[in-house]
């Protein structure tokens, strides 16, 4: 029998209004995957008058999401799309490149694809 892994790990740094959250998503994500991480991110945010937020996110594991799944991950970007500054995706696929473009409609901030993780490090923190 094989066991499926799947799940987010999730960081958050906080530096006066500033956060950076760093997320790396592992197989196909769950309704109850997004159930564990939306408290942590709401709970940080509320905290702070105006926050702003870079982003990293690690999608080399990713797999994709169930239905319900990708409908928090909509809400997600709804609910807290004005607060971030750049989001930047490391994958490696090209579907991936697409949902980068797709998640710009979705956030007042900039998202961006990078196969290569110092090129998302260094484009995330330059002009800050």
């Amino acid at each position: 029998m094989e066991i499926e892994t799947h799940g987010l790990h999730v960081g958050i740094e906080r530096h006066d209004n500033n956060f950076f959250l760093s997320l790396k998503a592992k197989g196909k994500l769950t309704h109850e995957d997004y159930q564990t991480m939306m408290p942590m991110i709401d709970s940080a945010l509320q905290s702070v008058v105006n926050p702003e937020v870079d982003a990293l996110i690690d999608a080399t594991e990713f797999e994709g999401w169930e239905a319900r799944a990708a409908w928090d991950d909509l809400k997600l970007g709804l609910k807290h799309g004005s607060k971030f500054r750049k989001i930047a995706i490391y994958g490696n696929k090209d579907w991936q490149q697409t949902i980068a473009k797709i998640g710009n409609w979705f956030t007042s901030g900039e998202v961006k694809f990078f196969k290569d993780i110092k090129q998302a490090l260094n484009w995330l923190n330059k002009d800050r």
